[in-house]
């Protein structure tokens, strides 16, 4: 795609439609920010066709004067097409904050609250500005999940879930009333249809063979393990090289990192008990790619470890990490306090393994003495993560549990080498 301008989808109440977005660039020492349009109307259409049919004869709209204009109209139609990072579904907002605020449901929220910002200031929508500003939590989405944790986190994702319900209805007709589908050259527009359906069509076999070289090699493995367990063909190349990127997230910020297991033990990025850990998944990526900073790492002893070093410093390595990867510790130890019915397994589990992990590649047994059944942190957490009906429950006050949760959390962050 054309350099600063981007194909982007909205979801909205007449339809999916396509458009194209500039995000903020600066020009002549000011900063501009557009959409494909014309003076109080946004240009939408109902396909890649029907847009590059425009693009490739418009004349006159806001985009003609932006930098990387004339690269629009040699474009072709797949490269037209919105990918996932850039399809919003406004209209499936009120669904989007009736589930859990987790890492997933957060992301995707403050991507369509993101755009749907920007349509506000391009357009001058002060109504939708006033929906926004209506409660805290619109702006604290880019902070992913760490300001939804704990009770005040839980009012904060309430209040704006109460939002949405009340008031989300006049951000949708006021960007609906907006949109203006242009009438586009019909000799083009059978051109572009063309070139779109050969593209689906080629789309559509490449899957298809896809899918039957995946049965092939099922039926080849199938026949190969009589006597074996069935495993799961890895996916993806992180699947594929065996090791995990990881999310961590802390009472003050979130990290990413690496972990694989070699012989059923665990195995961070990092070296003598120090995890390294770095603000985003492309600061990651970026590290990577210099292959001499992480010499010394153990990760450097995984025999696929060279192959995630040679994508990174070709450019093409994407972090992407799995539910069952996010690792959130903060609000934890406030839910301790509260007692088992206030905890969450699913987090808590998760953040055992976490803890347990980094301390078993450290060579360090606190957290397994302190998680001991015969100590009352141990016993808290054992009753927590595997239920017994005839099992006599913790009593009040947790305080103790509490504590010691603490400590094992902040000498986990002590582990971290932030990058």
């Amino acid at each position: 795609m054309a350099q600063d301008i981007v194909p982007i989808e909205l979801g909205l109440p007449q339809g999916d439609l396509v458009t194209l977005w500039a995000p903020r660039w600066r020009e002549d020492g000011e900063e501009w920010e557009a959409f494909l349009g014309d003076e109080e109307d946004l240009y939408a259409f109902p396909d890649a066709a029907h847009l590059a049919a425009f693009v490739r004869t418009a004349e006159q709209h806001d985009l003609i004067d932006h930098p990387a204009w004339n690269a629009v109209p040699a474009l072709n139609v797949p490269e037209l097409i919105p990918d996932d990072d850039h399809s919003y579904d406004l209209v499936g907002v009120p669904e989007l904050v009736a589930e859990d605020p987790d890492s997933w449901t957060i992301s995707e929220l403050a991507e369509i609250v993101g755009i749907v910002r920007s349509l506000a200031d391009v357009c001058e929508l002060d109504e939708v500005h006033e929906v926004l500003d209506a409660t805290e939590g619109f702006s604290l989405l880019e902070q992913g999940r760490l300001p939804f944790t704990g009770r005040e986190g839980e009012r904060l994702w309430n209040d704006l879930s109460e939002a949405v319900s009340e008031k989300w209805d006049t951000v949708l007709d006021a960007i609906d009333g907006l949109v203006k589908v242009p009438d586009v050259d019909a000799g083009v527009l059978e051109q572009t249809a063309e070139e779109l359906a050969t593209f689906l069509e080629e789309s559509a076999e490449a899957e298809v063979e896809s899918e039957q070289a995946d049965e092939d090699l099922d039926t080849v493995e199938s026949g190969d393990s009589d006597d074996e367990e069935e495993e799961d063909v890895p996916v993806g190349f992180w699947g594929e090289v065996g090791i995990d990127p990881i999310k961590i997230i802390t009472a003050g910020d979130e990290y990413y990192s690496l972990r694989c297991y070699l012989d059923d033990e665990p195995v961070f990025l990092g070296s003598d008990g120090r995890i390294d850990v770095f603000k985003s998944e492309k600061a990651l990526a970026r590290a990577l790619a210099d292959s001499a900073a992480f010499a010394d790492s153990d990760l450097a002893e995984v025999s696929t470890w060279d192959e995630v070093l040679a994508k990174a410093t070709a450019g093409e390595l994407e972090v992407e990490v799995d539910t069952e990867n996010t690792y959130v510790l903060a609000g934890l130890d406030e839910d301790l306090a509260d007692g088992p019915d206030a905890i969450d397994p699913t987090q808590l589990d998760l953040a055992v393994e976490l803890l347990t992990d980094a301390a078993d590649w450290a060579g360090d047994d606190t957290v397994a003495a302190a998680l001991s059944t015969s100590e009352s942190l141990g016993w808290l957490v054992s009753f927590v993560l595997k239920p017994d009906p005839g099992r006599l429950a913790p009593s009040a006050p947790f305080d103790t549990e509490q504590s010691e949760w603490r400590k094992l959390v902040e000498a986990f962050e002590s582990r971290l080498r932030v990058h």
